[in-house]
């Protein structure tokens, strides 16, 4: 079997961010099927001979939903016309009226889905497994309701299994935690990982973003944070670095942004300025990363980086 095509772009001469945008941004743009009005906030893994994604979109009643996409390349998608069903494991339909920002994560040879939906009113982060792309199961909400930006980590740590989320919108909100727990169901030993800055791109919140990455230095931490101005809020990407073998201590946080809202379908859509990352895909042989980011939350977008380059940048700022 070939391999599986990387989706890569070289670094442009004049570019000052770490990471540099792909140049026929967006790659997913507005209206992507007949019935679907908008695509943004997905993730993307490996799969076979490609990729596979779950797609954050919004048919035309503008009630978001999550989507199967498949891709043979990480340029180009092709989404179901119909939104994933979930079932409870005792075969319950799963009655929730919405779900956004997914994040897909292989652990083992299952692929787990941990997502928004509303449970009492509140966004509650929910998590879905598969292990085919046919049959999407739904183990419960691992959290109270009023939670969000859930990660889980790629693999169990000193045999506990690692999220980072968030406290939605109460008074509390806006610092990422992280909850430790031994099945996927029950969670604790919650702490608090990392506080949103005093001032700059992160004071009003900081949250998760794609699934951490280990590294030489320890896992690679792309998150995003958010800045309220007169004019808005506005959504940047950051980066951080846990230490590998217990996550909670945090090693080195970049005070500098990664990347900001700056092109027309960054600062100008359904949400202006916004850079929302939830996945990325690393090259193992050569340590390129591809970073899907949402933008505007009108559209998916595509930067590139290394390893090397964001570990570097982190530790120098």
């Amino acid at each position: 079997m070939s391999k599986r095509p990387f989706p890569w772009e070289d670094r442009p001469k004049d570019a000052v961010d770490p990471i540099w945008r792909y140049s026929l941004n967006p790659v997913m743009k507005r209206n992507p099927t007949s019935k679907l009005s908008q695509v943004y906030n997905s993730s993307l893994v490996p799969y076979e001979d490609g990729y596979i994604g779950i797609f954050r979109a919004e048919p035309r009643d503008l009630i978001t939903k999550i989507f199967l996409g498949r891709s043979k390349d990480g340029l180009t998608f092709d989404l179901d016309e119909e939104p994933i069903h979930f079932v409870y494991e005792d075969g319950r339909m799963d009655d929730s009226q919405y779900q956004y920002d997914p994040r897909l994560i292989k652990i083992g040879g299952t692929y787990y889905i941990v997502y928004c939906d509303d449970f009492a009113n509140l966004a509650s982060i929910s998590i879905g497994y598969t292990k085919d792309f046919k049959t999407f199961i739904k183990l419960a909400h691992p959290f109270p309701p009023d939670s969000r930006n859930g990660v889980l980590f790629p693999q169990k740590i000193n045999g506990e299994y690692l999220m980072l989320y968030r406290i939605a919108d109460s008074a509390a909100a806006g610092d990422i935690y992280l909850a430790r727990s031994k099945d996927l169901r029950y969670w604790g030993e919650y702490s608090l990982l990392m506080k949103r800055t005093p001032y700059g791109w992160g004071k009003k919140k900081i949250g998760g973003g794609c699934t951490p990455i280990l590294t030489k230095e320890g896992w690679l931490l792309i998150y995003h944070g958010v800045m309220d101005t007169c004019n808005g809020l506005i959504y940047s990407i950051g980066g951080a670095i846990l230490d590998k073998d217990d996550p909670s201590i945090v090693k080195y946080r970049s005070k500098a942004y990664l990347l900001r809202p700056e092109r027309s379908y960054e600062t100008t859509g359904h949400v202006g300025n916004v850079c929302f990352p939830c996945s990325a895909l690393v090259d193992e042989e050569t340590g390129r990363l591809a970073i899907y980011y949402g933008a505007s939350d009108d559209c998916i977008c595509l930067g590139f980086s290394t390893i090397d380059i964001l570990l570097d940048y982190i530790k120098n700022n």
